[in-house]
């Protein structure tokens, strides 16, 4: 099955338009035609090889949504015509502990990934959501709620599970205050769902502009991180703290706002971590952590809460022929919050 995208062919290129076979649907399959493609940081990442595992070409993508076209004989789930969704994973080994708690995301053989990975049944490469269509087994694909904005909707498959997954591990709630650390793709969706599930939220960021819209967003309290007094204000706080920055910062002031047991969750960095004191965790039982976009199961449960609470990203909608301008100007986070592809565009 051949169809169109864009790729990336080696570590220095744009992405450009390519032409790439999918693999074959198999009964237990959905073929989806992509309508919208959320672009994530790792998307630049993986074009760039900077994790040092990227095997070219890379299609990226992995916030898709999109609509059934064809079902195999053995799908249940799905029919022609529903509204769909695929985010970061499409397989995984489905048999090990996590994947039997509907963790899949941990799976102790690792999941197999929208793009940048390989099948587990024909070894083929998985190509993502900067393309036509995607072919994918019904377990890991989700349903859409029908009142969904869908260009935001898209961003909710990597964005939105990635703040919503330790939001219901630590189990926030209305008597929670919960901290969000920057205002980017994740930030701002972790502020729309923390304040959704009742908790008090507050950012942290060293920009004193972006009060206004944390406000419009859900945030009730703003901190300047880097003013000592406002600092000093919030001590012994915060039950938790999502942290969505994504490279090497210093973390040991945010320590001593997390309330005893309070948890800092790293949800942005990929790498090695900052350095930091034991003493704020020591003298307050407190705990670093971090955590992986979510199951599938807690991510139809995303989805199906962001449908009933009416929450989607908000959106720069490109098309595909924008995308590494879109890519430059995400590095300069020049973009409230999530740049969408049009997929409509690819064929124009």
């Amino acid at each position: 099955m051949k169809i169109l995208g864009y790729a990336a062919t080696n570590p220095s290129a744009p992405l450009a338009p390519f032409s790439f076979e999918r693999r074959e649907p198999r009964a237990d399959d959905v073929v989806i035609d992509i309508l919208y493609c959320g672009v994530c940081h790792s998307d630049l990442h993986q074009a760039r090889n900077d994790w040092g595992f990227s095997t070219y070409p890379i299609v990226p993508g992995h916030e898709i949504v999109g609509r059934v076209r064809t079902v195999g004989s053995e799908v249940s789930k799905f029919k022609a015509g529903d509204l769909a969704a695929i985010g970061c994973m499409v397989d995984s080994c489905r048999v090990c502990q996590p994947c039997q708690h509907g963790l899949e995301q941990y799976c102790e053989e690792g999941n197999i990934q929208t793009y940048n990975g390989q099948d587990r049944h024909d070894r083929s490469t998985t190509y993502g959501g900067y393309s036509q269509s995607i072919v994918a087994s019904q377990d890991f694909v989700l349903h859409v709620p029908k009142n969904l904005d869908l260009q935001g909707a898209a961003p909710l498959l990597c964005a939105g599970i990635t703040t919503w997954s330790p939001l219901r591990h630590w189990q926030v709630d209305a008597n929670s205050k919960v901290a969000v650390i920057g205002l980017g793709g994740l930030g701002h969706m972790a502020i729309k769902l923390a304040n959704a599930l009742g908790a008090e939220v507050t950012l942290f960021t060293r920009s004193p502009g972006k009060e206004a819209d944390a406000r419009r967003l859900g945030a009730s309290h703003v901190v300047v991180s880097t003013d000592e007094a406002q600092m000093a204000q919030v001590q012994n706080q915060f039950d938790l703290i999502i942290d969505t920055v994504p490279y090497v910062h210093e973390i040991n002031p945010y320590l001593s706002t997390l309330t005893l047991d309070g948890t800092l969750v790293f949800v942005g960095l990929v790498g090695d971590a900052p350095q930091f004191s034991t003493v704020p965790l020591l003298l307050g039982r407190r705990s670093i952590a971090g955590s992986c976009i979510g199951g599938i199961a807690e991510t139809q449960e995303m989805l199906d809460f962001c449908g009933q609470h009416g929450i989607a990203a908000d959106v720069e909608v490109i098309d595909i022929q924008n995308i590494n301008a879109a890519f430059a100007r995400m590095l300069k986070s020049d973009v409230k919050y999530r740049f969408v592809i049009d997929m409509a565009s690819l064929v124009d």
